[in-house]
């Protein structure tokens, strides 16, 4: 069985030869295990890493996660990009000017070389900061495009060529609607505006996931198998499950079902706390829900999560690649390993991998004894 098979058998609900194996890469890792390489693509080079350790790879580009009218102008909205390096910090400037206003965000983050590309910035100038700023956003903010559109098509169809066998391809959109909420509003005045202006914060997040799930479809028409959303910042430490499930999970549900409705699988990614919401959870329906997070990262534990969602949901995870993977011996990460793969296996949907993205100088001894050993522990009886 091919990795994409076995993969895409555990997505359907069905029992595979074994346990997939797909260790969470990104920018970070593949810049370290690549240090000849001025850039890392999260397609082609972790293809070439899973092709040499021998791995199930769910390949997770960013193309998709910036939004068509972050990356180009349109009639009123006139886009202006911009990036200097001050020292270790790499500082991102995005200008919009619309009829009504000129909407302005500013990110910062550490230059670290080719891993750069995979940094989540922080932002310390918010693109929307008044009213009139949502209104100026929601007023112009452009549909996508044939032209967007068709170079998503062509994208996708060279990952796809790109990966072949060797895994699936679960590009992130925009994120989740309240992920993306956040990158345009900060959080503090996000969370409060169901109470202090309710109807506006229906229609922003109401048009912002309309959109969303538009350019979702989009993406999910493409050669991909999954998509990928990005749901950590609604987590269970910040919000109760009821102002979740009122002021956050309806949309939400419209990401996951425009993916749905064009015949693919989501991956919904909260990489922290998460036990209150498995009831949640379990009503959106997600396809696979990552990374079981345990504590310190998260609040999770992995025989609770397949109790609560293992019938219905498939789970990644979900080693500890933080403060375990980098300092055991190959000795203590396959004694690990094999418990881990000893609960999450029974019954299926269940996919090995870390609790989140490989980190810089996580050694390789540890990598492979994790990958081979859940690989020899994971096998079904047929």
């Amino acid at each position: 069985m091919t990795s994409r098979q076995r993969l895409l058998k555990v997505l359907r609900g069905e029992t595979p030869d074994r346990v997939p194996v797909s260790p969470f890469v990104q920018d970070d890792y593949l810049a370290y295990y690549y240090p000849h390489k001025t850039t890392v693509d999260r397609v082609s080079d972790a293809k070439e890493l899973a092709d040499e350790l021998d791995f199930d790879l769910i390949a997770k580009p960013r193309t998709f996660e910036y939004p068509h009218f972050f990356q180009r102008s349109y009639p009123h909205w006139e886009v202006h990009r911009s990036q200097r390096i001050d020292g270790q910090y790499l500082y991102d400037t995005l200008e919009i000017i619309t009829p009504k206003r000129t909407l302005v965000q500013e990110k910062v983050g550490p230059n670290v070389g080719a891993a750069s590309a995979g940094i989540h910035k922080a932002t310390t100038r918010y693109l929307l900061n008044t009213k009139e700023d949502v209104e100026a956003f929601l007023a112009y903010m452009p549909e996508l495009d044939p032209e967007a559109a068709d170079a998503m098509q062509a994208t996708a169809a060279r990952w796809r060529t790109t990966m072949g066998e060797r895994g699936i391809l679960a590009p992130w959109v925009w994120a989740g609607v309240f992920n993306f909420a956040c990158e345009l509003r900060d959080i503090e005045s996000l969370m409060m505006a169901p109470y202090e202006e309710e109807d506006e914060y229906a229609a922003f997040m109401g048009q912002l996931s309309d959109a969303m799930a538009a350019f979702t479809a989009t993406a999910a028409a493409t050669d991909v198998e999954c998509i990928g959303i990005q749901g950590n910042m609604a987590n269970s430490a910040v919000m109760s499950p009821d102002f979740f499930r009122e002021y956050v999970q309806p949309y939400e549900q419209k990401t996951l079902d425009a993916a749905h409705r064009a015949g693919k699988h989501t991956v919904y990614h909260n990489c922290g706390y998460a036990t209150r919401f498995y009831p949640n959870y379990r009503e959106m329906g997600m396809t696979l829900w990552e990374t079981v997070s345990a504590a310190p990262q998260g609040d999770n534990d992995l025989a609770i999560a397949k109790a609560a969602l293992g019938d219905t949901i498939c789970l990644l995870g979900n080693l500890d690649q933080v403060a375990f993977l980098k300092s055991a011996t190959p000795e203590e990460v396959a004694a690990r390993t094999r418990a881990t793969v000893a609960v999450g296996k029974p019954g299926g949907r269940y996919i090995f991998s870390t609790s989140d993205f490989l980190e810089r100088d996580t050694p390789r001894e540890n990598v492979i004894a994790m990958i081979e050993t859940a690989k020899a522990a994971g096998h079904y009886i047929t």
